[in-house]
């Protein structure tokens, strides 16, 4: 069962598991969202130990992680880092993750991470003014880096600070992603890495979106738009949950066999007070999506996504694309009122699949089984991400741009 569990990541070239299952990672945290999210994700990735220190942790992620990994051992001590001697708390871990917004924190685990030659892998959101975003840094001793106040939070004590939940799940790939480069002795970014958008206003209405493709991509936008408050979703995929999905499809952990979309839309629903539908179909040319105001695009596929985009040009609609592999994701939006290039034209989706066998089409996209591609959770939490924020900015005015990320370039995006 766990290698079949993981086996779309244990296909990557140079992955190493083992490093992976040995380690243990020790985890500062908030009253927030971001330590929870990053130990499910950490469980789902294969880190079977954890230990955090954080007033609380959401249950219902935790009770994800130990469910996605029979092995996942989670420690968990309830209160703030805030004197040198809780060090001791992370006694014998290989890296120590930083993901809460208060000073003292910051500061004494740097000092740790110098003094005991601890990697110190710093995540968290912000607000600043008129300015919401994140930061991602990786200290090593002898990085002693000059701009090293970038990532100390201003509020020197535990405090009330700005969190989101969208923004948490970009972070929390991005850090996992750290992680598993240190843990298997590989690159770390050597630059900040950073994303900043203008703060955004709570829309007052309620727009009524299609999310086409139920894997991977299609749980984090989901997640990410139940966060953001929206309520009129509709998740279509034909697809059953396979052994090999739930090294990241984090809420089908006890569904194999059972149809995507359908466990999806309940499990939201039952997560959020949701009210989302399923529709357990392909999306082809005859999809009806006139009662949309936008799709997001999370379909595997060039053919499903040539037609997303005719359909969405043709109607009008807001179409956010989003596309990953094992180390890299993109994202690109057709705002019908700025009468742009489409994704499958931006793409050059039509030259692929004039040269693909129209005969293989409905079993490629029958089961992952007949797809196996290497997948990992980070660049489906990061695409997904980016993908529900670049809908949030189109709704609040902003102009968002395409967004191509890449793991083993330094900025990242």
């Amino acid at each position: 069962m766990r290698t079949s569990r993981l086996d779309r990541q244990l296909r990557i070239e140079g992955w190493n598991q083992p490093a992976l299952e040995k380690a243990k990672v020790g985890v500062v945290g908030d009253d927030d969202l971001l330590a929870s999210l990053y130990v499910m994700s950490a469980s789902a990735l294969g880190i079977n130990h954890v230990v955090v220190l954080a007033p609380v942790l959401n249950p219902i992620l935790v009770e994800i992680a130990r469910k996605l990994n029979l092995r996942f051992t989670l420690t968990h001590v309830e209160g703030f880092y805030t004197h040198p001697v809780m060090a001791e708390l992370f006694k014998g871990c290989n890296i120590i993750v930083d993901l809460s917004h208060y000073g003292l924190a910051n500061k004494l685990l740097l000092e740790t991470g110098f003094q005991k030659n601890i990697p110190i892998i710093r995540g968290f959101c912000y607000q600043n003014h008129d300015a919401q975003g994140f930061r991602v840094f990786s200290y090593l001793r002898g990085r002693e880096w000059q701009e090293l106040e970038q990532i100390i939070s201003a509020c020197h004590l535990p405090n009330g600070h700005f969190d989101d939940g969208v923004l948490d799940t970009i972070i929390t790939g991005i850090v996992l992603e750290e992680t598993k480069n240190l843990l298997m002795g590989q690159d770390v970014s050597d630059d900040l890495i950073s994303y900043t958008r203008k703060q955004l206003n709570t829309p007052n209405d309620q727009p009524k979106i299609l999310v086409v493709g139920s894997g991977a991509l299609g749980i984090f936008v989901g997640l990410g738009l139940a966060y953001s408050k929206f309520q009129n979703i509709t998740f279509m995929d034909p697809d059953v949950i396979e052994v090999t999905n739930l090294n990241r499809q984090v809420l089908f952990y006890d569904a194999i066999g059972s149809n995507k979309a359908e466990i999806l839309s309940e499990r939201l629903n039952s997560l959020f007070n949701m009210d989302n539908k399923a529709q357990i179909a392909y999306f082809d040319k005859a999809t009806d999506i006139t009662s949309y105001d936008a799709v997001f695009d999370c379909v595997d596929n060039f053919e499903s996504r040539l037609a997303l985009s005719e359909k969405c040009k043709e109607q009008g609609k807001i179409l956010i694309s989003g596309g990953t592999s094992a180390d890299a994701g993109q994202i690109v939006i057709f705002d019908p009122m700025k009468n742009g290039a489409t994704p499958a034209e931006l793409l050059g989706l039509y030259d692929i699949v004039e040269k693909r066998n129209p005969e293989t089409y409905q079993r490629e996209r029958a089961a992952c089984l007949y797809r196996p591609d290497p997948s990992v959770i980070m660049t489906n939490q990061i695409t997904a991400g980016f993908m529900v924020d670049s809908y949030r900015m189109l709704l609040d005015g902003q102009k968002p741009g395409n967004i191509f990320y890449d793991s083993t370039n330094n900025t990242r995006f």
